[in-house]
């Protein structure tokens, strides 16, 4: 495994471990903390459940958080005490967003571990994280996220750690020591799975398009969804890929098992799956536990541009809501309705630039049903700007292709009018 150390902050001093229940550790948050909350399937639900239930205890608690995968109890009281702030908002958090309780924070996913330290512009009270049973080796770890969240248990004035033994145990980064922690409260919860329905035809077509520019020896960049899903399951036929990327699913163990993911022809990390996320499946999340293949890296790893640039034959495949004629890209809004956040689309798009590779956004050509045209004349005047123009490169729905790298803007409107659907191609001329 590699030593992430130089892509972390110092890890500090030991803290005085202590065991107690739920409660006990929580009563330690002081009010008016901001307490951050990891994302997506590495969410402390239990912890969650047992602050709601003493929230008379406080009058005002921040919970920082990303894309959470369900509903958590907190989400049912905003203001009484919690208000929350995201960097990338999703589905659960549109009521407390409607009450006036969220904030959003624009950052990439490359600028998540700077946000919470001391000297950021969002210092960290606490954060709440949920760890697997020890090891042999005595250590604890983060299971499926490490992203930023690793660099604030490093830096945090007080850390409480569910101890869940449902969490898958993963290597990398995510190991922890005993010392790190200043409280563990063994209880246990379901892991939150992530899980895909079977790829429909215009998702089938898309995928069947991505998969062409992936050729052996590619070293891969995943998005969440059901197209990227759907692309790792084409892919059985190639070989010696490499997995460079900011989350892993069920795909993945596909592409092992057939042979096709080996690694051998990465420039960095060779014949590791390279991630900080993972998120997927019970049989998922049974395939990474103690999985040696798999490392879980710090987001100043996967998301480092120097890293990056090294990447052989690279391949970043992301989404995006709207297209516009001269390549700007909009990946997480509907005008001025923020539904989702840059992530790390404009990172891993940087990067493609950097190492010669490939950037990819695979979406459908229409929205709501089919009454409207993702790819737009130019986006609205509310919209968010997730990617510049300047480092738009291949643009992919169910009717083809777009390459807009080195293109001019009338160029780049042609393509773009190619691969939208029929029925908007006229109001695109």
């Amino acid at each position: 495994m590699i030593d992430f150390d130089d892509y972390l902050p110092p890890r500090s001093a030991p803290r005085g471990t202590h065991e107690g229940s739920a409660e006990q550790a929580l009563r330690q948050i002081p009010d008016g903390s901001r307490v951050v909350v990891p994302p997506m399937s590495a969410t402390p639900v239990g912890l969650l459940h047992a602050l709601d239930e003493i929230r008379a205890g406080w009058t005002d608690i921040e919970l920082a958080t990303g894309n959470l995968f369900t509903h958590v109890p907190p989400l049912d009281h905003p203001h009484e005490p919690f208000r929350f702030s995201t960097y990338q908002t999703s589905g659960p958090l549109r009521d407390v967003e409607a009450a006036g309780a969220l904030e959003h924070i624009p950052a990439t996913y490359a600028q998540v571990p700077t946000l919470f330290r001391p000297d950021g512009p969002l210092p960290a009270d606490a954060i709440l994280i949920q760890v697997s049973e020890p090891g042999p080796e005595g250590l604890y770890s983060l299971g499926t996220s490490v992203g930023g969240i690793v660099d604030v248990v490093r830096t945090a004035p007080l850390v409480i750690a569910q101890v869940n033994p449902n969490l898958p145990y993963t290597f990398g980064a995510a190991e922890l020591r005993r010392e790190e922690i200043d409280w563990l409260v063994p209880l246990e919860s379901d892991v939150i799975e992530l899980r895909r329905g079977e790829p429909g035809a215009v998702e089938r077509e898309i995928a069947a398009s991505v998969a062409e520019l992936v050729t052996d020896g590619a070293t891969l960049q995943f998005g969440i969804g059901g197209v990227p899903e759907a692309i790792m399951g084409m892919l059985g036929e190639r070989r010696d890929l490499g997995v460079h990327s900011g989350l892993i699913s069920d795909g993945v163990m596909g592409l092992v098992e057939s042979g096709a993911l080996t690694g051998s022809q990465k420039a960095t990390a060779s014949e590791l799956i390279i991630t900080t996320e993972a998120a997927g499946s019970a049989e998922f999340f049974h395939w990474i536990d103690r999985n040696p293949a798999v490392c879980m890296a710090p987001a100043g790893y996967t998301h480092s541009l120097e890293i990056l640039a090294q990447q052989h034959n690279f391949v970043g495949i992301n989404s995006a809501v709207q297209v516009a004629l001269d390549g700007t890209i909009n990946a997480e809004s509907l005008g001025s309705r923020q539904i989702s956040g840059p992530g790390g689309q404009p990172d891993f798009a940087t990067g493609a630039i950097l190492n010669g590779g490939i950037s990819v956004v695979a979406m459908p050509s229409t929205a709501a049903r089919g009454k409207v045209s993702r790819i737009v004349r130019r986006l609205d005047a509310d919209s968010v700007v997730t990617t510049p123009r300047t480092l738009a490169d291949r643009i992919v729905t169910e009717f083809g292709q777009a390459e807009l790298s080195g293109r001019t803007l009338s160029a780049r409107a042609e393509a773009l009018r190619e691969i939208a659907h029929p029925d908007f191609r006229d109001d695109l001329a």
